[in-house]
């Protein structure tokens, strides 16, 4: 019997395959792409607040970022107003970057909608986003201790 955790399983497996295939070239893994998305889209990022968005815990989150700063893909600074937060940004490097990852995960979701008609498309991913929601507002919920 298949399930909906299964085949979301199937795709995120495939698709770190195909991004790890195409990442490569541009030194960064499948594991950290996103990371390089969300940073360069919200420069001063704090990490706790780039977890929170992320859905990942944040020693993972520290982990992966402690991998980007030492291949030179963000830089990590102390809030001058709050030394207890630490803001991260993306380097050039990262920037330079961004079109082709983005390019990258835009290419794994159109091979997956050839398979879909314009309005099946729709239809998916309008339900996906609820499902996606409804997921993370129990993450949410758990942390404002509802």
């Amino acid at each position: 019997m298949s399930t909906l955790s299964r085949n979301i399983n199937v795709i995120s497996r495939c698709a770190s395959a195909y991004r790890a295939e195409r990442l490569e070239k541009y030194g960064i893994s499948s594991a950290h792409y996103f990371y390089v998305i969300a940073i360069c889209k919200n420069p001063g990022i704090s990490q706790d607040k780039l977890a929170k968005k992320l859905y990942i815990n944040k020693s993972s989150v520290a982990r992966a970022l402690q991998t980007l700063e030492n291949d030179g893909f963000i830089e990590r600074r102390q809030n001058e107003a709050d030394r207890r937060i630490t803001e991260v940004y993306p380097t050039a490097k990262a920037d330079e970057i961004l079109p082709f990852v983005v390019e990258i995960v835009g290419d794994w979701n159109e091979f997956l909608f050839e398979a879909l008609e314009e309005n099946e498309r729709k239809l998916f991913m309008g339900m996906l986003e609820k499902v996606a929601n409804r997921a993370a507002s129990y993450v949410t919920e758990k942390e404002d201790g509802k």
